[in-house]
């Protein structure tokens, strides 16, 4: 999705860093959000979720798709819950997750470029939901390209800093030399990011 605001300004409009890299990074900014005045409880309510809907990148009809999902869905949990699991499951989301991209839009792109493979099979569509035990793989003639050999060397360095560990999501399992992601549960709550207020997004959209 393309946004017709600088992405800074995105930031500086919602009060948080919408994209995950220092370049938005807001801590030292020695300019105020552009948000100051006192909102109502409605205001908070789509702040909450135009913030959530900046950071996955979806467009307001994606977003609703999947509140919409959430509120029919039969499986265990709350609406808010199911919500972000579906939410958290998109692949280009995952990928992202697993450090294989340094942004949600860097991530999409990968996708879309068909540079992965899910279970196998050559996919490019960043919308796809991934179930528990798939697999994602980088595509074997990617390995070598640049891109992916600085990456190996990031993970690699990462990974010996932190235990070995490449993620900090419990729900998948990363190999950093494979280049392999596998999805081991569904995520819970506890590994949703604390920034996205989830029940606030429903309550807007239950009105």
């Amino acid at each position: 999705m393309r946004y017709t605001w600088p992405k800074k300004k995105l930031c500086r409009r919602e009060g948080v860093n919408l994209f995950g890299t220092e370049k938005y990074d807001l801590t030292d900014s020695k300019r105020a959000p552009l948000r100051s005045r006192k909102t109502s409880e409605f205001g908070t309510q789509l702040r909450k979720k135009q913030i959530a809907k900046r950071m996955y990148g979806l467009s307001e009809k994606q977003f609703l798709s999947y509140f919409k999902k959430a509120q029919k869905s039969t499986a265990e949990g709350t609406t808010w819950e199911k919500m972000l699991q579906l939410l958290e499951l998109r692949i280009d989301n995952v990928v992202y997750r697993a450090n294989f991209a340094r942004t949600r839009i860097q991530s999409r792109q990968f996708v879309s470029h068909a540079h992965f493979t899910l279970n196998g099979v050559k996919i490019d569509v960043p919308s796809i939901s991934v179930k528990v035990w798939d697999v994602i793989a980088l595509r074997d003639k990617l390995k070598e390209s640049p891109l992916y050999k600085s990456l190996l060397e990031e993970l690699e360095e990462f990974s010996k800093a932190n235990k070995w560990k490449v993620s900090a999501c419990k729900w998948i399992d990363v190999d950093s030399k494979k280049l392999t992601i596998t999805i081991k549960a569904l995520p819970t709550k506890e590994d949703f990011e604390q920034i996205i207020d989830i029940q606030k997004i429903v309550e807007f959209y239950s009105k």
